[in-house]
């Protein structure tokens, strides 16, 4: 990441937490402020882009793979549904069988 992108982002943030209207001017103004050269597009691009979207949701769409269409999640067929019954009991069965002993009921680990 550039350090004009960097830095852009950071007061887009700071006006944000502020509740201050973010604008190119105002971010241009924190970026001077603190020392930073910036090219002259980055403010003017980040204003228009938290223009058109919440930055709270930018925020928590940090890790999601980035603008991914959300997925309809929709109710079980008739025959699916008769399908999970039936592998339920199957994972009934496996739960009961015995618990095997472990290493550490012998008297040795690995690193003895």
């Amino acid at each position: 990441m550039a350090a004009g992108e960097l830095a852009c982002t950071y007061a887009s943030l700071i006006l944000h937490d502020d509740g201050i209207p973010i604008t190119a001017e105002k971010i241009s103004t924190l970026v001077k402020s603190a020392n930073v050269s910036v090219e002259s597009y980055w403010p003017s691009l980040f204003a228009k882009l938290l223009e058109k979207r919440n930055v709270e949701d930018l925020i928590l769409s940090v890790g999601s793979g980035g603008g991914g269409a959300p997925v309809a999640v929709s109710a079980p067929v008739a025959g699916a549904n008769a399908a999970s019954q039936a592998a339920a009991p199957a994972a009934e069965e496996k739960k009961e069988e015995p618990k095997e002993e472990s290493d550490d009921d012998m008297g040795f680990s690995l690193f003895d």
